[in-house]
């Protein structure tokens, strides 16, 4: 690819990428065997493949259809693409008995809280667990929960044109949610389009000492994958000003812009400060915005099936 004048991303090796003096890019994303290839002029997207096949013994498959487990489904007519994941999902029913289970609105119910077992509970559980393939399912769970089941992620862890292409990102927390080492939860989304492209949920690494800094150090992680996100959009041809974090804790937004400390985060690590300094240059833009309305929260907390739905369609994850 290199020699055939593409470049290498170098926010993320899988994908090259070549912009001609039309202005028009090509992108090429490679996963071991699997290539897609994205460009609004087919006729290099034909060139390209021709370029492949003289190097390589490869198939054609035509349009996308399918990668990586994943279903690529198009309406030209309405303009809309979707990906998917029920095939997968439905095997993965089969192979744990599960075709007959009863459907539910969410994937927690808000009353559960999970904590480590007792020894005597691992006892007591221990001839029981030795016919659950536990690793198996949750590995299935999680693969879907990265590919396209953004409202999976919580449940892990206790468990059109290029000026529409911006990048907004919307983070939340959850005050010491882990029961055992009372640990905070760290959730964030990103949307490029108002579609959405990114979302974590995870244990912070620290234990917080107020809400102010677990909101803050989830901010924090927050405008990191912005930043990230930025520049690699960018590096793709798709032009960003600051990217926007929409966060709905007043205190962690005025404690990333002043670095006036106070008695209640003079003890916040120096690390998580860098955010200050994006800030500042202009990369990042911190914005309130209320919680009612953070589609982040559903990454922190077990939500109702009525808030949980309604953060689902700020996402486009449900076509409801």
């Amino acid at each position: 690819m290199l020699a055939n004048e593409y470049c290498r991303s170098e926010y993320d090796y899988c994908v090259y990428y070549k912009m001609f003096s039309s202005g028009i890019y090509i992108y090429l994303l490679l996963y071991v065997d699997d290539i897609l290839i994205a460009s609004v002029d087919k006729g290099e997207v034909h060139k390209l493949k021709a370029l492949l096949k003289s190097e390589f013994e490869m198939k054609d498959l035509g349009d996308s259809k399918k990668v990586l487990g994943m279903e690529i489904v198009k309406d030209r007519v309405k303009g809309g693409l979707w990906i998917s994941q029920e095939s997968y999902l439905m095997k993965v029913l089969s192979n744990f008995g599960m075709e007959q289970a009863k459907e539910v609105s969410t994937p927690m119910e808000a009353h559960f809280k999970l904590q480590s077992a007792t020894d005597s509970e691992l006892l007591s559980h221990a001839d029981y667990m030795e016919n659950v393939p536990y690793q198996s399912a949750v590995g299935s769970i999680m693969y879907s929960m990265v590919g396209t089941r953004p409202d999976m992620a919580y449940s892990r862890i206790s468990y059109r044109n290029r000026g529409d292409f911006v990048v907004r990102g919307y983070c939340d927390s959850d005050y010491a949610g882990d029961q055992d080492q009372r640990r905070s939860i760290t959730g964030m989304v990103f949307t490029a389009g108002g579609n959405t492209i990114s979302w974590r949920s995870t244990l912070q690494k620290i234990v917080a000492l107020s809400s102010t800094e677990v909101e803050y150090v989830s901010l924090s992680e927050a405008v990191k994958e912005g930043v990230w996100l930025k520049r690699f959009a960018e590096e793709l041809g798709f032009s960003q000003e600051s990217v926007e974090i929409h966060c709905d804790s007043q205190s962690a937004i005025a404690l990333s812009k002043n670095a006036v400390h106070h008695e209640r985060t003079k003890h916040v690590t120096v690390k998580y400060h860098f955010i200050r300094d994006l800030i500042s240059c202009g990369e990042v833009k911190v914005l309130k915005i209320p919680t009612a309305y953070n589609p982040a929260d559903i990454f922190t907390k077990v939500l109702s099936v009525f808030k949980l739905r309604e953060a689902l369609k700020m996402l486009r994850v449900s076509k409801d």
